[in-house]
């Protein structure tokens, strides 16, 4: 079964997206900051990441891009999504740049969150 990484700071964010990816039939484990994102990409390889982007910093990972950054240097052909606040359009692109494939605002709506995840995963 595919798994799904989900990185958010707020556990009530992990919990709705984890519920969703759920629903589509994921498997999920979870990160709640960048740092240990980096540890649950490289013990888990899922088949995609959900990345907030505005997260505490933690053992020199200020940010989601930071550990967009990374997780893109284990796997260059890592699939990842940030998930992003209205008025982030400047980090959006900067996770872009660094390899993030897409993005999501919050508050995430089941719809857009699996028409995101079909563009993703085919790629």
């Amino acid at each position: 079964m595919a798994t799904a990484l989900v990185v958010d700071d707020a556990k009530i964010m992990r919990a709705n997206v984890k519920k969703m990816l759920m629903k589509l039939g994921y498997d999920v484990v979870e990160a709640g900051d960048g740092a240990e994102a980096i540890k649950m990409y490289e013990k888990h390889s899922p088949t995609f990441v959900t990345m907030d982007i505005t997260m505490p910093e933690i053992a020199g990972i200020k940010d989601g891009i930071d550990a967009v950054e990374e997780i893109m240097k284990i796997n260059p052909k890592a699939k990842i999504i940030m998930v992003t606040s209205h008025g982030e359009q400047d980090k959006v692109i900067r996770a872009i740049k660094a390899g993030a494939l897409n993005y999501i605002l919050k508050p995430i709506k089941f719809e857009k969150l699996e028409e995101v995840i079909m563009k993703v995963v085919v790629l």
